[in-house]
């Protein structure tokens, strides 16, 4: 065999379907950056609408200057942005404002084309031994990433949320990490999320979708790296606890207004709400074997209850979207990402009635919702006896010499 192989000048057989395959995977991921950077060119001359909170935020925060230092969220109720985030914030402090703007969008635009790589990788893993077909799945992410692209750029170039972004790209890192079985990472890229951003606590009920020994360990390392985040704050200032009583306007097009709270301002008991209905959602589908479903519920559970309706939550549940479509179904269409994009998108561009605006968030919330948890869904067939549901991660396998030509990223 060698000697043949060292005839035909060291090709082994199969060499050139290996090429064309990785020819087909570079296509694949020159595509989603070209439609990345097609999207921030256009949107980058009148994006960075909030940048300025990040600016300002982690001036206070590492300057010694009163109201600042660990005073500043009892002094700026209104930096809703975790600890985790005003310090990544500082990375691009030495610039000037418009050039550190400029890369702080382009770097949350690249963290989108990163976690649509692994989004592949997670369904790539997660499927394995279930005979999928790789390049079927490429093209499932592939047009899945067509919808997400967008309103990734929403959140990361127009509004310029790095709070947002990092709480996505950490969750993400924590799905990936599950398949893995990691539960250590888990935990630890969950609590990131949370001190990016706190609306990631909805996320938690991944956790449970760890093998029952792992999943206490992998909370105390979650509880762990939150508290060594947000305590410093609260004990170094009381007032601190008035960030989580800031409260803005209930607008006409909100879902809330559907549900019959007229409030002008934010409920009381709104944001409590918000992550009991999240996690509560999320509980039930691990345990209907349904956890690539538990991003997405979360980020219903937010555009259900939140008073506002600014577009770059819509990249939350774009990001649910694309975890179930690409994890959680094998379908070729990644149907929910487009209808997300299209109802919730779309129709806050084009439909100029604030009440039929909220009816679509609302019908968008229970449809999905109904669809995660009810309708039923094909358990993947594993090969050599493997019969766990199939929200069981399995143990880690050897990783192989050389890297796959079809797995998807």
């Amino acid at each position: 065999m060698q000697a043949e192989t060292a005839a035909r000048g060291g090709q082994e057989p199969g060499a050139g379907t290996e090429r064309t395959s990785r020819l087909q995977f570079r296509r694949h991921l020159v595509l989603l950056s070209a439609w990345t950077v097609l999207w921030f060119l256009v949107v980058a001359p009148t994006g960075g609408v909030s940048w300025h909170y990040l600016r300002q935020g982690e001036q206070l925060l590492f300057s010694g200057r009163p109201g600042g230092g660990l005073s500043v969220y009892a002094h700026h109720p209104e930096l809703q942005i975790g600890p985790a985030s005003l310090a990544a914030a500082r990375l691009f402090a030495p610039f000037s404002d418009r050039v550190g703007q400029l890369l702080a969008e382009a770097t949350m635009s690249a963290l989108g084309l990163v976690v649509l790589v692994l989004v592949g990788r997670t369904a790539a893993w997660y499927h394995r031994g279930t005979g999928m077909n790789h390049r079927r799945l490429q093209q499932r992410i592939l047009v899945a990433g067509l919808a997400f692209i967008p309103m990734w750029v929403e959140v990361a170039v127009r509004f310029g949320h790095l709070d947002d972004v990092l709480a996505l790209f950490f969750t993400t890192l924590a799905v990936h990490a599950l398949v893995r079985n990691r539960p250590t990472m888990v935990g630890t890229y969950l609590a990131l999320a949370v001190d990016s951003k706190p609306w990631a606590l909805s996320f938690l009920p991944l956790l449970l979708a760890l093998p029952r020994p792992a999943r206490l360990r992998a909370f105390l390392w979650f509880c762990g790296l939150v508290a060594l985040a947000w305590l410093p704050f609260y004990l170094g200032d009381l007032g601190s606890l008035a960030a989580a009583k800031f409260t803005i306007p209930n607008q006409p097009a909100s879902s809330l207004r559907w549900l019959g709270v007229s409030d002008p301002v934010t409920p009381w008991w709104d944001r409590p709400a918000q992550f009991a209905v999240g996690m509560g959602l999320g509980t039930v589908a691990v345990w209907r074997g349904r956890w690539p479903g538990v991003v997405l519920l979360g980020a219903n559970a937010r555009i259900l209850l939140d008073p506002s309706i600014y577009t770059y939550y819509t990249a939350s549940i774009l990001l649910g979207t694309l975890l179930w479509d690409g994890v959680g179904q094998r379908r070729l269409v990644p149907w929910w990402s487009w209808t997300a994009l299209a109802l919730l998108y779309g129709g806050a561009l084009l439909v100029p009635s604030d009440s039929a605006r909220g009816l679509l968030r609302l019908g968008f919330v229970l449809l999905s919702t109904g669809y995660v948890l009810l309708w039923p869904t094909r358990r993947p067939k594993r090969g050599q006896g493997n019969h766990r549901a199939d929200w069981r991660p399995a143990p880690p396998l050897p990783r192989p010499r050389t890297r796959p030509a079809t797995l998807p990223d």
